[in-house]
C-alpha cells in the first residue's frame, strides 16, 4: 500500500493509521509515517517513522528512519536513526539501529546491532540473514 499525500501536503507529513480491528495482508510503503494498532501480515517501509501500538501486531519486517514499538513485531526491525522498544513490546527478530532505547520489561529474541555501523549496513539483508558477523566492538549487544 503506497500512501499518496493530498495536493499541497508534503509526504513526510502523512501519517497512515492501521486501526484496532483492522488487518492488512501485504506490504505497506509510505513516504511518511505509519501507526499500527491493528495487524499487518507483510513488510512495512516508511521513510519517516513506524509506531506499533500496544495492541499492534506486525508479522513482517520494519524498515524506517525512526520506530517506536509497544506491541508485537514478528520480524526484523531496521531503524536508520532511532528505535524505542517500550516495556510492553515483544520483538522476535533481528534489530539494527543507530540508537536504541530499551525499557525494562520489553522482550527481545534475536540479534541486536546498535551503533553507527548498524545504520550503514544493507537494510535489505535484515530478516534474511544473521547479524552474527559483527564483533562486540561494532556495537553488538
Amino acid at each position: 500500500m503506497k500512501t499518496k499525500p493530498s495536493t499541497g501536503t508534503p509526504p513526510e507529513a502523512v501519517i497512515s493509521v492501521i486501526g484496532a480491528g483492522m488487518k492488512i495482508v501485504g506490504d505497506c510503503e509510505t513516504d511518511g509515517a505509519v501507526r499500527v494498532d491493528g495487524m499487518i501480515e507483510g513488510n512495512i517501509r516508511a521513510s519517516k517513522a513506524v509506531v506499533v501500538g500496544k495492541e499492534g501486531l506486525v508479522q513482517g519486517n520494519l524498515f524506517t528512519q525512526d520506530a517506536v514499538v509497544s506491541g508485537r513485531v514478528d520480524g526484523s526491525v531496521v531503524a536508520e536513526s532511532r528505535l524505542e522498544v517500550q516495556s510492553t513490546a515483544v520483538v522476535t527478530g533481528d534489530i539494527r539501529a543507530r540508537r536504541m532505547q530499551l525499557e525494562e520489561g520489553a522482550a527481545l529474541q534475536g540479534q541486536v546491532l546498535v551503533g553507527e555501523r548498524a545504520s550503514q549496513s544493507d537494510p535489505s539483508s535484515a530478516g534474511g540473514s544473521s547479524l552474527s558477523n559483527s564483533s562486540p566492538e561494532e556495537g553488538l549487544v
